[in-house]
């Protein structure tokens, strides 16, 4: 197990962008090999990290933030320079996991299938495609600016590769662009995939249209953005009763390798690294004001978190495992939907998802069911609610900062103390874009992300 959370940071240690594969080592030509190609969850099945590190849910010590990596110390307080000259994983492994996808749609253009081949061959392209596509929006989060969609047509996107032809340059189209690819390659995969696939590892059509549903809510097209929550809901519609969970044991929610046994998880990914923030989980705690909103009848509240003396550190993984989940699951696309909904004009049904969530989270006959005088009110109690659920799923809470802040009555500003001074990060702030690593500035000359 050891070696294999090292493999990924052995493979990156140059930038993906300036790597050459000997192509004579490999030259995948079947179906197996591309399947295996994607297979490959050391690299096809990580996340990266960073965008969790700088958001308001998680705090630490100073003897935390001394003891930590310079890349995650530096994100922690939004420096101007996080990489003191060195690459980063969090650009790399995602940019790894397109190359390969590409690879794949490469080959698979140039296979003829048999007719008993064809619907293996679909569902290869539909994973690749996935793959693609999750990799893209990943990046997106970390590495862009906030989708506006007065601006989108202007503001800087990422490198859009779609050849797996390293001598291609690296160029920026715009964010509109950037996410219009993301939202093809998913909507085409939801078209290729199944239903049902052998680990959770695996994408399926339910997936796809969870991270179309995703997409379109952080492009804030909230009308597309139910109908996809909605497709995905009619396929995986599970939740899970929080009662049957037992809560004083240090990881109560169902495993999801090698079998998922948790019927939430649509598509699971953990972060880069599991050792993803601070450098002593110990010296990690919640954000105390957002363990306070939870009432003492929520099962959140016993199932995520276990005190500390005064601190608060959560444990609710939905893994079941040490590596934080950072994929997609049912619970999320609920929530997703209910706010489009509300968004919409269909406040009654967009409470009414919120509230089938909340009655399997809270303690049996303790659940009174949630109403709100405006869409305005109601919108707030669901936004609440989001980030009661979905605390510590990695880039989210970052996603919906940038999201939200663009709304005057839900906008924040976050606040961290260190060695005795006060950083601040403000609605708007540029450092919601993380800069691109300086080596890619370096090779390709594209425009750096300003600080």
């Amino acid at each position: 197990m050891i070696s294999l959370c090292v493999l990924p940071f052995l493979s990156c240690k140059k930038s993906f962008l300036d790597k050459k594969p000997d192509q004579s080592l490999l030259v995948p030509t079947t179906l197996q090999d591309f399947q295996a190609i994607l297979d490959d969850n050391i690299d096809m099945n990580a996340a990266p990290y960073l965008n969790m590190v700088a958001t308001d849910d998680i705090i630490t010590t100073d003897e935390g933030l001394n003891g930590a990596d310079y890349l995650i110390k530096n994100s922690y307080l939004w420096a101007k320079d996080i990489y003191a000259g060195q690459t980063d994983y969090n650009w790399n492994v995602p940019y790894l996991q397109v190359f390969y996808a590409n690879i794949v749609l490469e080959g698979l253009q140039k296979y003829q299938p048999s007719p008993s081949e064809q619907i293996r061959w679909n569902q290869i392209k539909g994973a690749a495609l996935f793959y693609r596509s999750f990799a893209f929006y990943n990046i997106a989060q970390q590495f862009a600016a906030p989708y506006v969609p007065a601006t989108a047509n202007k503001d800087a996107g990422i490198p859009i590769r779609l050849t797996a032809d390293v001598n291609v340059k690296s160029v920026r189209g715009t964010l509109a662009q950037s996410y219009a690819q993301i939202v093809a390659d998913f909507a085409a995969a939801s078209e290729l995939l199944p239903d049902q696939v052998a680990f959770a590892t695996q994408p399926t059509r339910a997936a796809a249209l969870g991270m179309l549903a995703r997409t379109y809510q952080t492009m804030q097209q909230y009308d597309h953005s139910a109908a996809a929550a909605t497709a995905c809901l009619a396929i995986r519609p599970d939740l899970m009763d929080y009662n049957t969970f037992n809560p004083s044991v240090t990881r109560p929610f169902p495993r999801v390798l090698p079998t998922n046994l948790n019927p939430e998880i649509l598509f699971y990914t953990p972060l880069i690294s599991n050792a993803s923030f601070l450098i002593s989980p110990s010296l990690t705690f919640i954000d105390p004001q957002l363990y306070q909103s939870y009432a003492n009848e929520d099962l959140r509240k016993v199932l995520f978190f276990r005190t500390s003396g005064d601190n608060v550190i959560y444990k609710g993984n939905y893994s079941n495992g040490a590596n934080v989940f950072a994929g997609i699951a049912t619970d999320e696309v609920y929530l997703i939907r209910a706010e489009a909904r509300i968004r919409t004009g269909q406040m009654s049904d967009g409470l009414s998802d919120l509230n089938k969530l909340l009655k399997s989270r809270y303690k049996t006959g303790s659940f009174t069911a949630i109403s709100a005088a405006t869409r305005r009110e109601a919108l707030k109690i669901v936004l609440r609610e989001r980030r009661k659920e979905l605390v510590y799923r990695n880039l989210l809470r970052w996603t919906d900062l940038k999201r939200l802040n663009q709304e005057d009555d839900l906008k924040i500003t976050i606040t961290r103390t260190s060695g005795g001074k006060t950083y601040s990060l403000t609605p708007g702030d540029p450092r919601y874009a993380f800069p691109i690593p300086d080596d890619e500035i370096a090779r390709s000359g594209m425009t750096q992300n300003p600080r």
